[in-house]
């Protein structure tokens, strides 16, 4: 499936504006908590570390800051985001937010409630609030590192005082993180007078998230690819596939609803065509190493960056690239470039497209892909499975692949090895009451998790209600896990299954379709306790599936649109609506 949310970091160093912020929120933290405390007494020590995540890298953040400041005396408390009510925040003291962005600028899932609560006309005043804000994102969307910056500017409107400037990381965030982190805790302690004596953990405090592997982005794991299935029908217009990575030795552990990072090779054949439109060899040095292995391993060559798009305006204003964006229309630029990669924009350019040494710099590092996985360790010890949909297309001149999912389906040999790490996902996994019911909602390889959850309820014995919604275009060639999703129904595991193929009559019908069929069903499972997941497509089926559960509510309810918004509200804050959206 596609990734989901944004990519895996690489290595960075730590950058003298990270550091001045730094040295900013702590010099803020020690003025702040002496002037709370009072004269003769110990300045504040608990800070309130807020994080929102979609894929899991500020939570991570965020308990490492907590235990690292426990083991050194300090008094610090991780929460989520949506966990923190009006009151709750106007009585902290000192605030460290630190929230990623998913998509085109939105907030992570689990502070949306907060956000809403802190944009409302009741939301208290915050003069007592000493904070700073860290953001997580990827600047190849327009809007970086928009969650943090709106919430940055929200609490200063309710006035806060603000620490010192935002900080907005690109993907490359967890070296300077780890710097970040040792340098909070150790100046903490130094400007404190904490003793070395580890804290208590306070009731209010989140539970740490899990230890992340030794296995990671400058580290993967070479896991043999195992099973390389074709789960579609060839005759359909997809190609989907089911992959099973052999853990062997590594120590991998993962939970059900966990992704998996997968560390692509690009195509030797577009290095090939790229080479011969810059007129290199491939043996030249560059970034001590050969061009060649550069372009192959290290550098993104389909998607252009941001700063490659700007470059090349201004070198061809004449070009194709330059008219649309002169057009200042974002999403006419967008449909443009989609199905375009880098060499088509330096084609476009002409004889003003930079040379070698102009290209270089402007291409972005090449990221690993995150994939949601699709087993259970319980059902499935010792290898990891994942559905991912093959990307293929093409124009009349020329074809296109994309970059993780071709790899992996033509590239890696018969037990081949890949390049792996985990990206744990602690919001979104099987609900730890095995007797509560469970409502699923995955078109096409949104099934993934879904198939990884089925598993586990049935390896762990639970009695719980199992319900799946799941389309995709026609059932003939796209209803990938059938002779599973059989099975696990005649087990009794799978209590109702829900199908919705789009294509194979005259009116189209989705999987929100079949939620608004069932909405007498669907509404009574909700106030029996059930959970429901989506996973899949933000832009649209996340949204339209959204307005479908709403409008179930309401019509069931009968008191009009806010109140089932406000139901749906109290679902997020019970963690019974959660979403693996990319």
């Amino acid at each position: 499936m596609p990734p989901t949310g944004s990519l895996i970091p690489a290595d960075a160093p730590f950058s003298a504006q990270q550091e001045a912020w730094l040295a900013g929120f702590l010099a803020g933290v020690a003025a702040a908590g002496r002037r709370h405390a009072g004269a003769g007494d110990p300045p504040a020590a608990t800070i309130d570390v807020l994080f929102g995540t979609q894929t899991g890298n500020a939570e991570f953040l965020a308990g490492e800051v907590v235990a690292g400041a426990r083991g050194r005396g300090l008094g610090a408390r991780a929460t989520a985001l949506d966990d923190v009510p009006p009151e709750k925040l106007a009585a902290m003291s000192h605030v460290l937010v630190v929230t990623s962005t998913y998509g085109e600028g939105e907030l992570p899932d689990n502070a949306l409630l907060f956000w809403e609560a802190l944009q409302a006309e009741a939301a208290p005043r915050l003069e007592g609030l000493r904070y700073a804000v860290l953001g997580l994102g990827d600047r190849g969307y327009d809007d970086f590192c928009q969650a943090a910056k709106v919430i940055d500017t929200r609490l200063e409107q309710l006035g806060a005082v603000k620490l010192h400037e935002r900080v907005d990381c690109d993907v490359d965030f967890e070296e300077p993180a780890a710097a970040w982190t040792a340098a909070v805790l150790d100046l903490l302690v130094a400007q404190t007078g904490a003793t070395a004596t580890p804290a208590a953990a306070t009731p209010a405090a989140a539970p740490a998230p899990r230890a992340r592997s030794s296995w990671n982005r400058r580290n993967p794991y070479r896991s043999r690819l195992a099973v390389n299935r074709l789960l579609s029908s060839p005759r359909g217009a997809k190609e989907i596939r089911h992959y099973e990575f052999d853990l062997g030795d590594s120590g991998l552990t993962y939970a059900a609803g966990d992704a998996l990072a997968v560390v692509p090779v690009n195509d030797e054949a577009l290095v090939g065509e790229l080479l011969d439109h810059l007129g290199a060899r491939g043996d030249e040095d560059a970034d001590g190493r050969p061009l060649a292995e550069l372009l192959r391993t290290g550098r993104e060559i389909r998607t252009p960056s941001k700063e490659l798009v700007a470059d090349l305006v201004e070198r061809a204003p004449e070009s194709e690239l330059a008219a649309v964006v002169a057009h200042g229309d974002r999403f006419d630029l967008d449909s443009w470039l989609w199905g375009r990669d880098i060499l088509d924009l330096l084609r476009d350019a002409g004889p003003a497209a930079p040379g070698l040494d102009g290209l270089l710099p402007l291409l972005r590092p090449l990221q690993a892909r995150q994939y949601s996985i699709s087993s259970s360790p319980l059902a499935h010890p010792g290898r990891v499975h994942l559905t991912v949909a093959s990307v293929r297309y093409g124009t009349g001149q020329r074809s296109y692949e994309g970059v993780a999912s071709n790899y992996l389906a033509s590239r890696v040999g018969a037990d081949g090895t890949v390049g792996v790490y985990l990206q744990p996902n602690a919001s979104f996994g099987v609900p730890a009451d095995d007797d509560a019911p469970m409502i699923m909602i995955g078109p096409g390889t949104g099934i993934a998790p879904f198939r990884g959850f089925l598993h586990e309820r049935a390896a762990r014995g639970a009695s719980g209600r199992n319900w799946l919604f799941f389309g995709d275009r026609h059932r003939e060639t796209d209803f990938v896990y059938e002779d599973e999703l059989t099975a696990l129904r005649a087990d009794g595991v799978l209590t109702e299954l829900d199908l919705a193929f789009s294509r194979d009559q005259a009116e189209k019908i989705y999987v929100q379709t079949r939620m608004r069929e069932r909405a007498r069903e669907l509404y009574a499972w909700l106030e029996e306790g059930a959970y429901v997941y989506v996973c899949g497509d933000a832009s649209r089926m996340a949204k339209d599936v959204e307005a479908a559960l709403l409008g179930v509510i309401a019509e069931r309810r009968g008191r009009g649109g806010d109140d089932a918004g406000e139901y749906l509200a109290e679902l997020r804050r019970a963690k019974r609506y959660v979403r693996d959206v990319y």
